[in-house]
């Protein structure tokens, strides 16, 4: 894998298949043996193409990571859907496709979408996750993020505890090492 030519942007009507394709993957990566198989599968199968180039269309904010020329990893965020935390925004998504994991590009990911969310006037934000991804919850906690919030949600008919990783420290470069 050549990770010269790394770019971090706005997502683009052309990404829908890439952001497809990685959905796909990094989901299967992060929650096969945690969710139900057939409930996956149907979750997976609703986010096609076509559902992307909508969400692009509509003009949800995502951010992608591209490699030459493919899409590898993104973040869709917003505002925060639990107005009973003190977090008025919200990261939804963060993946990156499971051959790019671990090489720094989560952090990037990340940081790039707190500083555009510092520059709407929010210096704080909220994340949820799987309690039982324990890398999602490694990766957080080591972005700076502490617990807030739990809850849980039924997927099928098995109930899996969720984690709320807050986030309202002052917002580092997004290509720091830190």
């Amino acid at each position: 894998m050549s990770t010269a030519a790394i770019a971090i942007r706005t997502a683009k009507p052309t990404d829908a298949h890439g952001l497809a394709d990685v959905h796909d993957d990094a989901w299967r990566f992060a929650y096969r043996g945690i969710l139900p198989g057939v409930e996956l599968e149907r979750m997976i199968a609703r986010r096609g193409p076509t559902w992307w180039h909508k969400a692009i269309t509509r003009r949800v904010p995502i951010v992608v990571l591209e490699n030459g020329g493919q899409v590898r990893g993104y973040v869709t965020y917003g505002g925060s859907r639990v107005r009973t935390l003190p977090y008025r925004a919200e990261i939804y998504e963060l993946y990156i496709h499971p051959e790019y994991s671990g090489l720094g590009f989560g952090r990037r990911l990340f940081r790039t979408v707190q500083q555009r969310l510092l520059r709407r006037g929010h210096d704080a934000l909220v994340v949820w996750c799987l309690a039982d991804n324990d890398p999602a919850c490694r990766f957080y906690e080591a972005m700076g993020g502490r617990p807030v919030a739990g809850a849980d949600e039924m997927f099928q008919d098995v109930r899996v505890a969720k984690v709320a990783y807050g986030f309202d420290q002052g917002v580092p470069d997004p290509d720091s090492t830190e």
